[in-house]
């Protein structure tokens, strides 16, 4: 049967990039972790703005919904769609074009389909930095890190992608264009509208394009595995390395035994870094513009006054550049290593950073209480609160029922994270995973404030459906 929607979008973005049979679609309909699979009516991989504009234009008309996609690396299922096959994914993986880079105001224009390692690049090959770094960035794109507001490992010091924007090109859900493409520090003229987009994971509008920060280049870098006693201890040799080495502290990231040895299991040529399997180690990296900060000797002096205070009990510091990227390999690892383990109940979660060892205390207790042999593995960015705790049973048959009780250890875990004062997504987003959890967890004005929001800018509701907003929520 012809489809005049299918010929429209074919005469916009050319027969070759409108794909509609299942072989073409097939690698856009499941996400990164195989748990969401659903099916479209087209992918579409429009060239540029205009190319999305008509794109969208064509679909509202039509009142067919609309899933953007980038590096599909998420972890929520927020890029998948839906399985009645009723929506259109729109791939930016075609808008791939550095647009611009101001060396004098720090500031790069690119396009939402450049992959983050394409930015970084651009960013290096003009002698500057972007800061934002993910395990995913060689596949992960722009486009979707903002529209998940994603938050990697040097948001200690950066911040998140939020805080990296001064600027977007986003095509709204009737097709129109905002260009907001400034590159101003400075701008107080009313709402900041692209705060709207970024985090709303493509919901409200599709981001097309991005005015980025950029920072100066690092030039000294140190990097330790440290054996700490427990989050506890963790928290005070944060604090105690940020007095001593101030805003050098890049990093800081918690990794517990188990997650360590899923890594150590799954990933060829992982070495554990120290002696005595600790059950809780960091990974420390300290950096600094400066050629000649000596960083490896204030790292070690900041862990000799940890040693005397008892905040940590063994080190090994890289003494290169290639030993510094084991260490981190160790830790980037640890999805990857999961996802080859089997399927866990993954939370990815926050609380105040004075919270944690209390978290992962009485989190852990309620849990083994319930199932005594769980399996827990946390790791993550401690720095900011940001915890990525999951959950499994070690024999593949247990591990299946637990996993079909999500809702039950979901509750525990999400209710323990909103007494402590947290919330229940850091930096993944919501997706399909956590549209429904959340409203549990936000006050009734906040939701009734999310759906204003989303029938003033999308009120067809064609954006992204299924995704942040449950059913019946628009």
């Amino acid at each position: 049967m012809m489809d005049p929607l299918i010929d429209t979008l074919r005469g916009i973005v050319g027969a070759a990039h409108v794909l509609d049979s299942n072989a073409g679609m097939a690698p856009f309909l499941s996400d990164w972790r195989g748990r969401y699979h659903g099916t479209a009516r087209a992918v579409v991989r429009p060239h540029d703005t205009g190319e999305l504009a008509a794109v969208v234009c064509a679909c509202a008309a039509a009142g067919v919904p609309m899933v953007p996609q980038g590096g599909n690396t998420g972890l929520c299922g927020g890029a998948t769609p839906l399985a009645d096959g009723a929506a259109v994914v729109i791939s930016l993986a075609r808008m791939n074009r550095i647009r611009a880079i101001d060396a004098d105001n720090d500031t790069l224009t690119v396009e939402a389909g450049c992959t983050l390692a394409a930015v970084q690049e651009a960013a290096a090959a003009a002698g500057r930095l972007f800061p934002l770094a993910l395990a995913s960035e060689g596949s992960c794109m722009i486009g979707g890190n903002l529209s998940t507001n994603a938050g990697g490992v040097q948001v200690l010091r950066y911040g998140n992608t939020r805080e990296l924007v001064l600027g977007l090109e986003v095509v709204l859900a009737d097709g129109r264009v905002w260009d907001g493409l400034r590159g101003l520090r400075k701008d107080n003229t009313g709402y900041d509208l692209k705060q709207l987009f970024i985090g709303a994971e493509g919901t409200l509008g599709i981001v097309t394009a991005a005015v980025l920060k950029l920072f100066p280049v690092i030039r000294s870098c140190a990097t330790a595995w440290v054996a700490v006693p427990d989050p506890a201890a963790a928290v005070r040799l944060l604090g105690l390395l940020r007095a001593d080495c101030g805003d050098r502290v890049s990093a800081f990231e918690l990794v517990g035994r188990k997650a360590l040895e899923l890594v150590l299991q799954h990933i060829p040529g992982a070495r554990d870094p120290l002696a005595g399997a600790p059950a809780w180690t960091v990974l420390v990296e300290l950096s600094d513009p400066a050629p000649d900060a000596q960083l490896e000797a204030a790292l070690e002096a900041a862990l000799a006054a940890a040693f005397a205070k008892g905040l940590a009990s063994d080190a090994a510091v890289a003494t290169s550049g290639a030993q510094g990227q084991a260490l981190w390999a160790l830790r980037e690892n640890v999805s990857e290593a999961q996802r080859i383990e089997g399927i866990s109940i993954k939370h990815d979660v926050s609380v105040p950073v004075s919270r944690i060892a209390e978290f992962l205390e009485l989190a852990g207790r309620a849990l083994a209480l319930r199932w005594p042999d769980v399996r827990v593995v946390a790791f993550g960015h401690i720095g900011d609160g940001n915890l990525h705790y999951n959950l499994s049973k070690p024999v593949a048959d247990d591990n299946a029922a637990f996993v079909a009780l999500t809702a039950e250890v979901n509750r525990i875990v999400h209710d323990l994270v909103c007494e402590l004062g947290g919330s229940i997504s850091a930096e993944h987003g919501l997706g399909q995973l956590k549209r429904d959890e959340i409203v549990h967890y936000k006050s009734a004005l906040e939701i009734e404030l999310m759906q204003r929001i989303k029938r003033a800018l999308d009120p067809m509701g064609l954006m992204n459906p299924g995704k942040v907003l449950g059913d019946g929520m628009v």
